[in-house]
């Protein structure tokens, strides 16, 4: 295992549990408006609309979100009569988190902070459109330092395709980063954000392709050290871990999850969990096999998962499956 990893005192993060929470999926790879859910905490976008909003609202406003390649949630948690809400990632366009907001009917200032998973454009790219909608003095953006490197992946023939780069601090005002590398807590304590994933299993790797400008030379980057999760407790059902993409393993991501807050129950496991592409995919039997160990009762694999993992997730654990698309909004 590499050295470097995050670390936290030995003690167990107060987290405190949530009655409820609702998860609405705002940016995904996919969206699928007509194939049956038979889980009665999913309710596909054009149900739970109709059954929040005016039926003249929805003749006039509503609109089908849509799809792109990147990932971005609005999670909301509720206890003891309280709510809160925060962003996790904004998607990879510059509007497409705002539109689908907008077409759904959601306010997107409900958010208390915005959350980013890791430096990759395909996750902030829409973060300076919702900052203005949002338009929030002080607004908490919770980062990590790696976040702000020159970024890059390498091409078969060796040259570099660089990323989009990661907005500066002035770009954000009147919002404010916050950088965090270890765990972090929000929404008076309900909410927290994973901090520097330990990588402890032998077979995920991070993708070697990654790569970051570093004294002016393009630096291997395959860890993505950055790369942290969103982690709360369910009264009686137990934690839900949601990633970006999981750099960091989506096994070594639950685990560290259950390390810091002392609770070995999972209830979900939502987000992208890297397994696409030629140098992920030979994980995807190793990490079918450790979550048929966790056995959450909810696995909404998205993103950057990759058909192939997707496919074999759905098959190993068909009762806890659930194929995400766009606008689907989760009751848990």
């Amino acid at each position: 295992m590499n050295e470097k990893c995050g670390r936290t005192s030995g003690q167990t993060i107060p987290l405190r549990e949530v009655d409820a929470a609702e998860i609405i999926s705002l940016i995904d790879n996919s969206v699928d408006f007509l194939s049956t859910v038979e889980r009665e905490e999913v309710k596909q976008v054009r149900r739970w609309v109709k059954e929040s909003r005016r039926e003249e609202w929805v003749k006039e406003h509503f609109r089908l979100p849509m799809a792109e390649h990147g990932f971005s949630m609005l999670i909301r948690v509720f206890r003891k009569g309280d709510s809160h809400s925060i962003l996790f990632d904004a998607g990879g366009s510059s509007e497409g988190v705002v539109t689908n907001a907008a077409g759904m009917g959601l306010n997107l200032s409900e958010a208390e902070a915005v959350v980013l998973s890791h430096g990759h454009y395909d996750h902030f790219g829409g973060l300076l459109s919702v900052l203005r909608v949002v338009n929030k003095e002080g607004l908490p953006i919770i980062v990590h330092e790696d976040m702000f490197k020159t970024r890059g992946a390498a091409d078969t023939d060796g040259t570099i395709r660089k990323y989009q780069d990661f907005p500066t601090d002035n770009q954000v005002g009147p919002a404010k980063y916050i950088r965090a590398k270890k765990p972090h807590l929000l929404a008076d304590n309900t909410i927290l954000v994973t901090g520097e994933i330990p990588r402890k299993t032998d077979f995920e790797k991070g993708f070697p392709q990654h790569r970051a400008l570093i004294d002016d030379k393009w630096q291997p980057d395959p860890w993505i050290w950055d790369d942290r999760a969103i982690v709360f407790k369910i009264k009686k059902k137990g934690l839900v871990v949601i990633s970006g993409c999981a750099h960091a393993g989506i096994i070594n991501t639950v685990l560290y999850a259950q390390h810091i807050t002392g609770t070995p129950n999972v209830y979900a496991i939502m987000g992208g969990f890297h397994l696409a592409g030629k140098e992920c995919e030979p994980r995807i039997k190793q990490t079918v096999e450790n979550l048929k160990l966790i056995n959450p009762k909810l696995l909404v694999p998205s993103h950057c998962t990759g058909w192939r993992g997707i496919y074999a997730i759905a098959e190993a654990l068909p009762f806890a499956f659930i194929c995400n698309s766009v606008g689907n909004l989760y009751l848990l």
